[in-house]
């Protein structure tokens, strides 16, 4: 590592980007409303996380995998995003995103947003057709502090030296075991267990929190 460099790990639905992209897909399927609930309640801890995304890509089957394209163009990223990411880059650190998300949707944006590293979930696509499967292992609360920790080994930046946002449950494993945590629009329970919280929906308030000049 550099001296003095950090690694940066943040949430992507909500926090990276305005929206929720399961949601954005179960707009797409007619199945909306119940999806957000789910999501939801899994936010607010109410419901493992695992079994709640199950349930909801579930409702996803038979979605043509040409709507990934078609959801990525009614992303937004959150305000100052691109600002934390320059700055950031500037004074030579590291940034990643996980997500509990999915990567069919979201890996071309991170790309071209110039994002170091990124992990998400992947829908199964079978016959150019959603099946209601994922792939692989779900990234949840214990997958997302765990990626952490596999940064901050690769790149040889202790724990202490890096920041955890994010604005749900599943993030808080990251943000217990970061050296900064920072609740972005964030539910009651991750505000209370950070060390900071940004509330004006700026990112680039990010930069300020790890003490880095205006």
């Amino acid at each position: 590592m550099t001296l003095d460099q950090r690694l940066v790990v943040l949430d992507m639905d909500s926090t990276f980007i305005q929206q929720e992209v399961i949601d954005l897909l179960a707009s797409h399927a007619g199945v909306g409303e119940a999806v957000a609930a789910i999501t939801e309640r899994s936010m607010r801890g109410e419901l493992d996380f695992k079994a709640s995304l199950r349930e909801r890509v579930a409702l996803l089957k038979g979605l043509p995998e040409e709507i990934f394209e078609v959801v990525r163009g009614e992303i937004s990223l959150s305000k100052g995003a691109r600002e934390m990411v320059s700055r950031l880059h500037e004074g030579g650190h590291k940034i990643a995103i996980v997500s509990g998300g999915f990567n069919n949707v979201i890996a071309p944006l991170l790309e071209m947003e110039m994002i170091d590293f990124f992990r998400a979930n992947t829908l199964e696509v079978v016959d150019g057709k959603l099946t209601g499967l994922t792939i692989g292992d779900v990234i949840d609360r214990e997958a997302k502090a765990n990626y952490l920790r596999e940064l901050s080994a690769l790149l040889d930046i202790p724990l202490a030296a890096t920041v955890a946002v994010g604005d749900g449950a599943n993030d808080l494993g990251m943000m217990e075991i970061a050296g900064l945590s920072i609740a972005f629009n964030a539910k009651p329970i991750v505000q209370e267990k950070a060390k900071a919280s940004i509330n004006n929906g700026d990112l680039s308030e990010v930069i300020r929190f790890m003490g880095m000049s205006a």
